[in-house]
């Protein structure tokens, strides 16, 4: 299973701090679906005759959102966007406040009628957040489960409510947030933020609320339930025993033991007296917890039960999990209804007045009849079988043939999602990834734009594959993955700023000179640096509106400075160095533009607290520079790239066996690996016709010829010599690498990984050919 990285204290570490890093999730579809599993489901019934209810769904794309329901129609009104990794579960406690957990560690509240903004970010538990559960009537009373075997009781409100600061340095601390969507510091101290201005983390000392700990659990959790009233807490786990606790002190009353596998979900009445567990045993338990013992057994299911839902009164069960079925049981007669079969493993369930909603690994979530106020009329079809009480038992009917046909056929109405990316690979041109998703629709990809630049629709991926195959060597600058159902990409420092191209090869036009002869030279001297452009077209919007932010501030305050003196004012400079091309570069062409259709989601962590999950389009200028990695601003405020490993390529360069050509030089070459063959060309043809400098007398290669070299890496060579690009002679000298004659569009890299094919330096042959 994916684990989070853990994040701790190096500062007594010999190992080098690690960089934190920057990705970006895009989508190629509007942000009203889902393109994700569903992991958790909440109902906000409205107070109103009148009103709207609503649906809350989390997914594992990292979001959750709202839906208001009619009769026969769910338009989704709200994302909620701040968790960075996959969100588990969802409660809604009092009136209007939303409590979602992740596998990134966190939990978070958010105003349920709100346009998504995160209110506070709770950070208390070492490992993923798998469970929560709220009380009915206790509204402020929230517990949460994790893999890492702990049980949290939450006072939401006390949580979320700031204490008073006690000094202007708490205030300082404390000043710089983002609509709460942040993550607080280490597990070691209290880790609870609200609600601010910035992203930036609150220290521990802003605030002094300690959740309560119910301690007992050796292993991970991931069941909880509690009663209405808040006064009785059970959970469940790969212990295999169901524990129940007082939630007001975080004591342990009890410990029920009857299942023989993980226990996955878990119900309470009312009043606290009886509970349901479901397990990855197959099994249905319905406990007694007045007398500390399993009640009854249900042999319901061939496989885990991973959801279940109760009816108001107690009576029936509604079940769900592996097998794909969806069955109701009565809890007293033992009778038991298959209602639907599924495509997809059920993983939780929502009773809504006579229907429920089915959330399973599919992104799109399914509404279905169960007549919840009166679930007898259903058994009144028929079709009902006695549920066994040993887990054998159902597996024997199973194979006797006599397995029940479901009640419904189809849903009442389906609230779509996208198909999930399972399947991708990153092309050589290091610019395009293909991608095939869960439909079976394939799909081109172009990373430094956000965008599907073809879709192939249902075809064979390896084949299509292979027809985009490009020989072409450019550096791995990033890293994919498909964990949130779409493509997130990955940036580290300094890897990232590895690959280069030129302008020209990028289609990239450079802005209108008077002198168009020259422009074309500027335009071809360009070398782009793919992962810089990437992270200023991805910070396009945040720059824009940083400048007007600061440029205000400066009018208030009476000053008047260019948007060059506020990048210059605002960033202080370290460790990094200046790549002399850089201000050049961006003189020369505009950086990518991303979509502002389907804007790309970053998610990156700066000097202090948490990561933090924001689209593009939604960064206002008012994030604080803290909250952004230190590398990241300096690339896109100051035009700065880090140290990088060598980017040059050596070569030997020597006339072919038996050629009758002069020897230009016996010493090692060395220039970009971008640079393409045809320059070496050139650089060939302009030695022949001046024998004078040919001669290298200590074998190496000297700084007179560097230079020369590396000029034509950049530019054609033609200007040099008084020629028009268009008047220059065809050249009549061919380049040859193990005895293959390169095409001129072939780079040095290239070449050296698919035709030299060794480690050691590259070795090229040049020979004059007949011509014009």
């Amino acid at each position: 299973m994916h684990r989070v990285s853990s994040v701790g204290n190096n500062a007594n570490s010999n190992r080098p701090r690690k960089e934190k890093r920057l990705r970006y999730v895009l989508s190629d579809t509007d942000d009203t679906k889902h393109c994700a599993g569903i992991n958790c489901l909440a109902v906000l019934k409205s107070s109103f005759s009148d009103g709207c209810n609503y649906l809350f769904t989390g997914s594992r794309d990292g979001t959750l959102k709202r839906w208001a329901l009619d009769d026969d129609a769910a338009t989704c009104s709200a994302t909620f966007e701040s968790h960075v990794d996959w969100v588990n579960d969802t409660v809604i406690a009092g009136d209007n406040t939303l409590v979602s957990c992740s596998s990134d560690t966190t939990l978070k509240t958010w105003n349920c009628l709100s346009d998504g903004t995160c209110t506070s970010t709770l950070r208390q538990h070492s490992d993923y957040v798998t469970c929560l559960a709220a009380a009915e009537k206790n509204t402020n009373v929230v517990a949460s489960g994790g893999l890492g075997g702990e049980v949290f009781v939450w006072d939401i409100e006390a949580a979320v409510t700031p204490l008073s600061k006690s000094s202007d340095v708490l205030e300082d601390n404390c000043s710089n947030g983002i609509n709460g969507s942040a993550n607080s510091l280490s597990i070691s101290s209290l880790r609870t933020i609200s609600s601010s201005n910035s992203i930036a983390a609150q220290t521990a000392q802003c605030h002094g609320y300690v959740p309560i700990c119910a301690k007992g659990h050796k292993e991970s959790v991931y069941a909880l339930a509690i009663n209405d009233s808040g006064s009785l807490l059970v959970s469940g786990g790969t212990e295999k025993v169901v524990r129940v606790w007082d939630p007001r002190t975080g004591l342990k009353t009890m410990k029920l033991r009857g299942h023989t596998d993980n226990i996955r979900a878990l119900l309470m009445d009312s009043t606290g007296r009886y509970c349901l567990s479901g397990s990855s045993d197959s099994m249905i338990r319905l406990w007694d917890l007045g007398q500390q013992r399993c009640v009854h057994s249900y042999a319901v299911h061939m496989d885990s039960v991973w959801a279940l839902a109760s009816t108001p009164t107690f009576s029936h069960v509604y079940s769900g999990g592996r097998d794909l079925s969806l069955y109701l049981t009565d809890l007293t007669t033992r009778e038991s209804l298959l209602l639907c079969t599924k495509e997809h493993p059920i993983l939780q369930l929502a009773l809504h007045g006579d229907s429920i909603w089915v959330a399973t690994t599919d992104s799109s979530v399914h509404r279905w009849p169960a007549e919840g106020k009166n679930p007898q009329k259903v058994f009144q079809r028929g079709g009902s079988f006695l549920a066994g009480n040993l887990s054998f038992s159902r597996a024997r009917v199973s194979l006797e043939g006599s397995t029940p046909a479901p009640v419904y056929k189809e849903p009442i109405f389906t609230i779509p999602g996208t198909p999930a990316i399972v399947h991708y690979e990153i092309l050589n041109n290091r610019r395009h990834v293909l991608t095939k998703d869960t439909a079976g629709s394939v799909k081109l990809w172009e990373i430094t734009k956000g965008v599907v630049i073809e879709d192939y629709g249902q075809v064979l991926f390896d084949e299509k594959k292979e027809q985009l195959f490009e020989m072409v060597s450019i550096p791995a600058w990033f890293t994919v993955d498909t964990r949130l159902g779409s493509l997130s990409v990955h940036l580290d420092t300094p890897q990232c700023f590895s690959a280069e191209m030129y302008s020209a090869d990028l289609n990239i036009t450079g802005k209108p000179e008077d002198d168009k002869y020259m422009h074309l030279v500027l335009t071809c001297l360009c070398q782009v640096n793919l992962a810089r452009e990437t992270l200023k077209g991805l910070l396009a919007h945040w720059m824009t509106k940083r400048r007007q932010r600061l440029g205000s501030q400066a009018s208030v305050n009476g000053d008047v400075l260019s948007g060059k003196d506020i990048t210059t004012k605002s960033l202080t400079h370290s460790r990094i160095e200046v790549d002399v091309n850089a201000e050049n570069d961006s003189m020369v062409y505009p950086s990518f533009e991303f979509s502002s259709v389907s804007p790309p989601s970053i998610i990156t962590e700066g000097s202090q607290g948490g990561p933090w999950r924001k689209k593009i389009t939604e960064l206002d200028g008012t994030e604080d520079e803290k909250d952004f990695p230190g590398w990241v601003l300096d690339c896109v405020l100051s035009n700065k790239l880090p140290p990088r490993e060598n980017t040059k390529c050596s070569f030997y360069l020597y006339p072919c066996e038996g050629s009758a050509v002069q020897i230009l030089t016996q010493g090692k070459l060395s220039a970009p690996r971008i640079l393409r063959i045809h320059k070496v060309v050139n650089y060939v043809v302009e030695k022949l016709d001046k024998p004078s400098d040919n001669a290298n007398t200590d074998g190496t290669f000297s700084p007179g010829l560097g230079g020369r070299l590396q000029h034509l890496a950049v530019g054609d060579g033609s200007f040099r010599s008084g020629l028009k690009p268009w008047q220059k002679p065809r050249p009549s000298v061919e380049i040859l690498c193990n005895n293959q004659v390169l095409s001129p569009d072939m780079s040095l890299a290239t070449v050296r990984a698919y035709v030299w094919k060794k480690p050691e330096d590259l070795v090229l042959n040049y020979r004059v050919i007949q011509g014009r």
